[in-house]
C-alpha cells in the first residue's frame, strides 16, 4: 500500500484490512513514498517522522507491515521503483498494490507507467461518491480493480488542518500517532500569543 501517510489515519488502516479481506491477502506492506513526484511543490513532513507514525499505526496488526525502500532509495520516488523493489523482495509473490482512486487517475503520468502492469495488481481504493470510471485511461483491461471504502471519507488533508488549527483529530488517527504528532509538533500552527512566547502551545486540543 503506498502512499504519503500525512499522516496515516483510520480510513489507510480500514481500506488495508479490506483490500486484505477481500483478496485473501497474507500480508499488507505500508510503503510511505520517499519524495513524492506529484508533491515536489508542497510542504511533506520528514520522511522519518511519516515512517514513524505509520509503524506505529500498524503496530497492532500482525498482518501488517512498514517497508523503508521509498524512504532510503534516494531522490524521487516513482512507484514503478517501488514494484521493482518489493518484487525483488518477495520473488514468487502475486503483488497487489493499494493506492487511491485519485492516483489511479494519474496513472498514465507516472515513470514507465506501461511497465507497471505485469509486476502488480492495481486496486484502487475511493471514497463513497468518488467516481471509478477508469475507461478512458490506456489502462490494460483486468489490471485496476476500484473498491469502495466508507472510512476513506478521512483524508490526511482534513487531519493536517484539524491539527493545524489546533481542533481534535482523535479517533480520525490511531492513538499513538495522535500523540506522536503532539510530542513531535508536527502540522501546528503556532498563534500570535504563542510565537511571542506569551502563550504554551496547548495539548489539550489536538488530543481531545
Amino acid at each position: 500500500m503506498g502512499g504519503t501517510f500525512d499522516p496515516i489515519h483510520n480510513g489507510h488502516l480500514v481500506a488495508a484490512s479490506e483490500v486484505a479481506w477481500v483478496y485473501d491477502l497474507d500480508e499488507v506492506i505500508f510503503v510511505p513514498t520517499g519524495r513524492p513526484v506529484f508533491k515536489l511543490d508542497k510542504n511533506v513532513t520528514d520522511p522519518e517522522d511519516r515512517y514513524l507514525m505509520t509503524v506505529i499505526a500498524t503496530s497492532s496488526n500482525p498482518r501488517f507491515t512498514v517497508s523503508r525502500v521509498d524512504i532510503d532509495r534516494p531522490g524521487i520516488t516513482y512507484t514503478i521503483d517501488t514494484l521493482r523493489d518489493i518484487r525483488r523482495e518477495y520473488p514468487d509473490a502475486e503483488l497487489f498494490f493499494i493506492t487511491g482512486a485519485d492516483a489511479i487517475a494519474e496513472i498514465m503520468r507516472w515513470k514507465d507507467a506501461d511497465k507497471m502492469w505485469n509486476l502488480a495488481h492495481f486496486v484502487a481504493v475511493t471514497r463513497p461518491g468518488y467516481s471509478t470510471d477508469f475507461t478512458q485511461l490506456s489502462v490494460p483491461q483486468g489490471t485496476v480493480d476500484a473498491l469502495e471504502i466508507p472510512a476513506l471519507a478521512i483524508s490526511s488533508t482534513d487531519v493536517r488542518r484539524r491539527a493545524g488549527e489546533g481542533e481534535p483529530v482523535r479517533y480520525l488517527v490511531p492513538d499513538g500517532v495522535v500523540e506522536y504528532i503532539y510530542k513531535h509538533g508536527l502540522y501546528r500552527r503556532p498563534t500570535d500569543a504563542e510565537q511571542t512566547g506569551e502563550a504554551p502551545i496547548s495539548e489539550a486540543s489536538i488530543l481531545s
